[in-house]
């Protein structure tokens, strides 16, 4: 049954969302690269606003996403060992090199949602308007995995439960870490 709604959602996403303007916006919106500015924006916010305290969680949030991208490719792909979408369909819409790794997990989707959700617990119900953003980018980055045709959205989704979970711990361990005297400010 999911294996039958996920390649229908598959089809659906990577085939009949196809068209010129998607193209433009969810093709660069994966691509790594697109992003560097806000990365570096993100931990210019951390160190300006938080100051010293700032550089702590610049690296509990590379440890965050390091640690998801480590555990869904050491943790899952390599151990369910799915074939990508673009490797075994012949009517895959490929917008993008297929690549040589497996699909389950994506580390896209668990990289961005650990970045995001770090992020979201960090600033709290305060900025309401943040939470939405950060929420959209992951989710994007995510969908546009399935829309270029090289994940499954069961991929994304577990990626993305992933790094929600990931993230979930290491702000839980950051904030044991501050409750337990250790004062980075």
């Amino acid at each position: 049954m999911l294996h039958g709604l996920d390649l229908q959602l598959f089809e659906w996403i990577n085939g009949a969302w196809s068209s010129d303007l998607l193209d433009a916006i969810l093709v660069p919106l994966r691509n790594k690269y697109v992003w560097i500015p806000v990365y570096v924006f993100i931990i210019a916010f951390l160190l300006t606003n938080f100051r010293r305290r700032g550089y702590y969680l610049v690296i509990f949030l590379m440890i965050t996403v390091g640690l998801a991208d480590f555990v869904s490719n050491t943790g899952f792909k390599k151990n369910f060992e799915r074939p990508r979408p673009c490797h075994v369909m012949q009517d895959v819409n490929l917008k993008v090199r297929c690549g040589s790794g497996y699909s389950f997990t994506s580390n896209h989707a668990a990289n961005h949602f650990a970045l995001s959700t770090f992020l979201l617990l960090l600033v709290g119900r305060r900025h309401r308007y943040l939470q939405i953003g950060l929420l959209v980018w992951a989710t994007s980055i995510a969908i546009a995995q399935v829309y270029v045709g090289v994940h499954y959205p069961t991929d994304v989704l577990a990626g993305g439960i992933l790094g929600y979970l990931i993230a979930r711990l290491t702000h839980y361990l950051y904030r044991r870490l501050e409750q337990s005297g250790f004062s980075p400010s």
